[in-house]
Order: structure tokens, then sequence, then C-alpha cells
């Protein structure tokens, strides 16, 4: 036989491989995950509800959904084990202190000793705003398209296409 023939089932075998080791993986990953489980920790389902372990048998689990209501799942139907401050912040609403986290600075100016230059605007300024600083009145819309058409460098075209 040619090898340019087998090549394909050569391929499509190692890729079968390739996909069920990924899949064994997961499953011990997940299993490891199961037997964490102590009573007191915080846990989500597969189906996104979440509760405190009571309770850990061989194959079930006692959860206790909310005060002083408790049921029986599988240990399979356990989504992931969660971290202390992510299961009081996602359930209580408790945020972790602040004092842990460090503060960064918007800008540039609060890292230096020196205080903080005037800031200049490089927008571009707008007609009335020219006039204002000219010590002109605004007259009127015609003496405004008269410049812009003086700025443009079509004077007497003021027309809007």
């Amino acid at each position: 036989m040619n090898i340019m023939t087998l090549l394909p089932f050569i391929v499509l075998i190692g890729a079968m491989f390739l996909m069920t080791r990924s899949a064994k993986n997961k499953q011990r990953q997940a299993a490891q995950m199961r037997d964490q489980m102590q009573p007191g920790t915080g846990v989500r389902t597969i189906g996104g509800m979440y509760a405190t372990v009571k309770e850990v048998n061989d194959d079930s689990v006692l959860l206790e959904i909310a005060p002083g209501v408790h049921a029986i799942y599988a240990k399979n139907s356990i989504g992931a084990v969660l971290q202390d401050d992510e299961y009081n912040r996602i359930v209580h609403g408790i945020e972790p202190d602040e004092s842990e986290t460090p503060v960064v600075p918007d800008d540039a100016s609060s890292l230096t000793d020196t205080p903080a230059e005037k800031k200049i605007d490089l927008g571009k300024e707008t007609p009335a705003e020219d006039k204002a600083d000219k010590g002109e009145k605004a007259a009127g819309t015609d003496t405004a398209e008269a410049k812009d058409a003086e700025r443009d460098g079509k004077p007497g075209d003021t027309d809007a296409k």
C-alpha cells in the first residue's frame, strides 16, 4: 500500500487521540475540584445556582441554598468551587477591602512634587470665540459665512453645496 493512502487515516487517529486526551484531562481536573469541597465552602452548580456546602458524601452533597433551606445534589452537578472572597462578593455583595488594592493616579502630575501646570486647550476655536477675542459683536450669519469662505480661499462663494 501507498503511504499517501494511509496518511489521512493516520492524521484522523492522531486528532482523535489528542481530543480524548484533553477531555480526560478536563474530567480529572473537575474531579479534583469536587474533592476539594468541604463544609462551609461556596459553590456554583452547573445550573448557575450559588450555595454553601453543608455536608459531603461519596457521590452526593448537601447544599444550603438559602438560610434554613437545604437540598441534596449529585457531586457531578457542582460546576465550580469558589474562593471565600469571590463567593461573598457574588452572593452577599461584600466587596474586598479597598486598602489592599493599590491606588493608581489618573495622570502623571500626582507622581511629581511640582504642581500641575495649567492645561492648554489645543482645540479649534469657533468663529463666535474668534470675534469675542477681537472685541467684535456677533453680527449675523452672513458675515460668518463670508469669513468661512475667505478662510477656505473662495471669496464670494457662500452657497452651501
